[in-house]
């Protein structure tokens, strides 16, 4: 049975949650490969929403093992707090994995990010002040502090002064911050091991024994493709490999063992933060998608910045992914437009991009070429065929998978949790 990798295909917040949480139900295993609580999944199941951050999307499945892997950076604090949440609410976490190699944000980290964030002024990224970027920083530095060390009381005090020298400099001298002390990090620390300590695990153990027992092992992305800090749109960008590859290196299952692809993306392009955004729509159309869309968010709160469906950006993430598959997310917000425009390239200076132009300055400047889709006004939501929608909806889609150089097998057509056509499709084609 297959091992497959679940990834955004756009700047994040395209509906991997719902696509996660649907593909749940038919998998052994969902492992979360990077990132850490700087985005969020909201998954609505009946009456009931969740909005999760750092766990696994695949908690809200009964049987499934939801697995932290070593490729995410983890806040205990925050992770203890959604797992109290989900318990208040009746929901069985008790099969949560972590990895003992997984990295630890401090509060050091927190302030760092905040910080910094503030002294570039202009020049910031947008992060959303949780830590991330300098957890990973201290990893890359190999000053970073693993899961494993808050057992060894001993060796976490010493990777903590290590990881502090140069900080505090940093804090006091640039930032004119009092200086972190070293014995109150290591207590604030220790005191999350007990109850961590259970869940703790040779994770890239456990999931290829899983593979080998032909168990389903679902690997779920966080923020997506345009965000990946090799691939995405750098330097605004997260601070991990976001793409399917990031699978493989976050997990520790080699790349044989993955199966396929999957790549979720919206009917249009949202994104949060700073950085170029050639769709963006700043009139009453942008206005209309971020409300109808709902497009605010789930980690911040703050609006989304919306566009039209941007094809060089799908064609781009269906080549730096391998996608096998496209999960097209909330087709109906677009119900009621007259027009639907779709960007097929890019122009830049007078000169026509089919493909992602491969420097910052070029992609700053790009304006989009549209082709314009006749839209549709029917209620979307009961259709579970794609036969069942709309002629202009089904041929707006035919359009899409035209253009993105990949074949579009599950849609969403609501914010439920059955509000999708073809999932059962593409699970099939898969196995």
């Amino acid at each position: 049975m297959p091992a497959v990798v679940l990834v955004g295909a756009q700047w994040g917040d395209e509906g991997k949650g719902k696509a996660t949480d649907l593909l749940g139900d038919r998998v052994d295993y969902v492992v979360k490969f990077n990132g850490g609580n700087n985005a969020g999944h909201t998954v609505v199941i009946g009456d009931e929403k969740y909005a999760l951050h750092l766990l696994p999307s695949g908690i809200l499945s009964p049987g499934v093992t939801p697995v932290i892997a070593n490729g995410v950076v983890v806040d205990i604090e925050v992770l203890y707090e959604e797992l109290d949440a989900l318990n208040e609410r009746g929901v069985d976490t008790s099969k949560l994995l972590v990895s003992s190699g997984a990295h630890v944000i401090t509060s050091y980290h927190r302030t760092l990010d905040k910080v910094t964030e503030r002294f570039l002024g202009k020049r910031r990224i947008g992060t959303t002040g949780r830590g991330i970027g300098p957890a990973y920083a201290d990893k890359i530095n190999r000053v970073g502090l693993r899961i494993a060390d808050l057992f060894d009381p001993k060796i976490l005090a010493e990777k903590v002064e290590g990881s502090l020298d140069q900080k505090n400099h940093l804090l006091v001298k640039v930032y004119n911050r009092r200086a972190v002390e070293v014995d109150e990090v290591v207590e604030e620390l220790l005191a999350h091991a007990e109850r961590l300590r259970p869940m703790v695990a040779d994770t890239g153990l456990v999931l290829n024994q899983a593979l080998d027992a032909n168990k389903n092992v679902l690997f779920e992305g966080g923020q997506a493709t345009m965000l990946d800090v090799d691939h995405g749109t750098y330097p605004f960008v997260t601070s991990s490999n976001a793409t399917a590859g990031g699978a493989v290196t976050g997990s520790g299952v080699g790349p044989t063992r993955i199966d396929s692809v999957i790549g979720v993306i919206k009917a249009y392009t949202t994104r949060v933060g700073e950085g170029p955004f050639p769709t963006e729509l700043f009139d009453a159309n942008g206005e209309y998608l971020l409300k109808t869309g709902g497009e605010y968010g789930v980690t911040t709160g703050r609006a989304r910045r919306c566009g039209w469906y941007d094809s060089v950006i799908a064609r781009y993430s269906a080549r730096v992914n391998g996608l096998t598959d496209l999960v097209v997310t909330k087709l109906d917000v677009l119900t009621g437009m007259e027009k639907v425009p779709v960007c097929v390239a890019y122009d830049v200076d007078g000169t026509r991009y089919d493909e992602m132009p491969d420097d910052q300055s070029a992609f700053h400047h790009a304006k989009p070429i549209y082709e314009e889709f006749p839209g549709w006004w029917e209620d979307i939501s009961g259709c579970r065929t794609l036969e069942e929608l709309p002629a202009n909806a089904r041929a707006y889609l035919d359009a899409l998978e035209d253009v993105s150089g990949c074949r579009i097998s599950a849609v969403g057509v609501g914010p439920r949790r059955d509000e999708i056509i073809g999932i059962n499709d593409l699970i099939h084609s898969r196995s």
